[in-house]
């Protein structure tokens, strides 16, 4: 693999962060149309080269930036159109809600101590006291009218913590046309209640929601676990994997008569993350329930597991201490020994890592993976049939801070893949540029780049989306 050179052709400037970047046919239209969601809550798109609102949607959305340095993943997450949006006018959005901000449960940033079996024995009391927000998952439909109106709730779903839930979380899966959304850990780091591998816990987890079922239930409880949800919203839910720290969504890439599917998991101290998976069994979270219940184990083969906690993609998940002997290098101490060995089997090995610290020279340091699009276009001809991949910005890159555009593509032979850096020759000048989203078009011959200026999501209006073109 070799490293590649673009261009970026601004498509739109001056806009909020941002987060979600998909195309659609609205109905009575014909043309397919570039959609752009913020995570402040706009969604605009782009009408013969003019931006125009879709819907508003920053009332609904909880106040971001509260925080230090005004640094925030909560806000709009997700906008999925329905397979059939062109006749039904039927979309999806995840979102932060407004009013909802709670105590945490932890007092202070988490850290496991190995030799402190309190530390990884963690549990999420008080829940319904001690959280930090609500999320919600809506659908929506566009009226005659031409105005969007929301339809119904499918899930309210309380978060720990402020961080990992998910971006560019919800996408239809066009093997099953069944609306996929992706849910962070909950946050934090290191995963403190372990959420990600308890079965039955919503937090780290893929599920398959089927929007065709009515559940009459059109405000639903907010939740954590699969058994505290009605039983008609249970039966309209799968889990497909398991294991996730943060996922920037889910990408499909049609191979022959099947599905490559692609998603990246962002990682902790050492590595970010891509897996890929073709084959798969979702499990019935009414099954899931019932086995709880009856304190049996249910049929696991097929069910997809990223390994997360014990796993940061193909490592031990460890943390960095500095090394007593030699002030200049660090010493990783594996975080959770006994979680590690027990996923090692089950878990699915990542197509590629890339690391937080490389000194190779042609490769970079990254940060934190922000999204993963398969390309079948033919304008980039070196890229197609690849997966590209963004990271917000280079780790070892200082003021201002720049992001990473890269690629990587499958193997036959199942093993690790190297990943090449694509370099633009776009000129952001003293400005920073992190790379916060990559978005494509429904054939998947279009890219396009979300990029903001700022790490803080107070600083308004420094997004432009670029498209991706030789």
């Amino acid at each position: 693999m070799t490293n590649l050179k673009v261009s970026l052709r601004p498509i739109v400037s001056k806009i909020n962060l941002p987060t979600v970047m998909k195309t659609a046919i609205l109905p009575g239209d014909s043309m397919e149309r570039l959609f752009i969601a913020t995570q402040a809550g706009e969604i605009f798109y782009i009408n013969d080269g003019d931006l125009r609102t879709f819907l508003d949607i920053r009332p609904r959305i909880i106040k971001l930036g509260v925080f230090g340095g005004g640094y925030d993943e909560r806000g709009l997450l997700g906008l999925a159109f329905h397979p059939d949006f062109y006749s039904n006018g039927l979309f999806y959005l995840h979102y932060s809600v407004a009013g909802t901000q709670g105590p945490s449960p932890l007092p202070e940033p988490f850290e496991p101590n190995p030799c402190d079996p309190g530390t990884l024995n963690l549990r999420w009391i008080h829940r319904e006291t001690q959280y930090d927000h609500i999320d919600t998952v809506e659908e929506w439909a566009l009226q005659s009218n031409g105005q969007p109106q929301k339809r119904r709730t499918l899930l309210n779903l309380r978060r720990p913590f402020f961080n990992h839930n998910g971006v560019n979380s919800l996408n239809f899966s066009p093997e099953t046309g069944k609306l996929i959304l992706t849910t962070g850990d909950g946050g934090s780091g290191y995963d403190p209640f372990n959420l990600s591998q308890d079965d039955m816990e919503i937090a780290g987890k893929i599920i398959e929601i089927n929007v065709d079922m009515n559940t009459f239930s059109y405000n639903p409880p907010a939740v954590t676990r699969f058994n505290e949800l009605p039983a008609p919203i249970q039966e309209t839910l799968a889990v497909i994997a398991k294991g996730v720290r943060n996922i920037p969504g889910i990408s499909f890439q049609r191979f022959y008569n099947q599905y490559i599917k692609y998603a990246g998991n962002v990682g902790q101290d050492l590595a970010e993350s891509i897996f890929s998976f073709i084959r798969y069994k979702p499990v019935q979270v009414t099954e899931l329930i019932q086995a709880f219940l009856m304190r049996t184990e249910f049929d696991r083969e097929g069910l997809i597991n990223f390994g997360w906690r014990g796993w940061e993609g193909a490592f031990p998940t460890s943390f960095i201490r500095g090394c007593p002997s030699n002030a200049t290098l660090n010493q990783k101490t594996i975080a959770y020994y006994d979680e590690a060995i027990k996923t090692t089997v089950e878990r699915l090995q990542p197509l590629t890592s890339y690391f937080h610290k490389d000194p190779r020279p042609d490769k970079f340091g990254g940060t934190a993976l922000t999204g993963v699009q398969a390309y079948m276009g033919n304008r980039i001809p070196h890229l197609t049939g690849s997966v590209v991949f963004t990271d917000i910005a280079r780790k070892e890159s200082k003021s201002p801070g720049r992001g990473v555009l890269a690629y990587t593509r499958a193997r036959t032979d199942g093993q690790l893949n190297d990943v090449s850096i694509i370099d633009t020759d776009y000129n952001f000048g003293p400005q920073s540029a992190y790379y916060v989203s990559l978005g494509t078009n429904r054939n998947q011959n279009r890219l396009f780049l979300g990029v903001y200026g700022s790490m803080s999501v107070t600083d308004f209006n420094q997004g432009t989306v670029f498209e991706i073109v030789p």
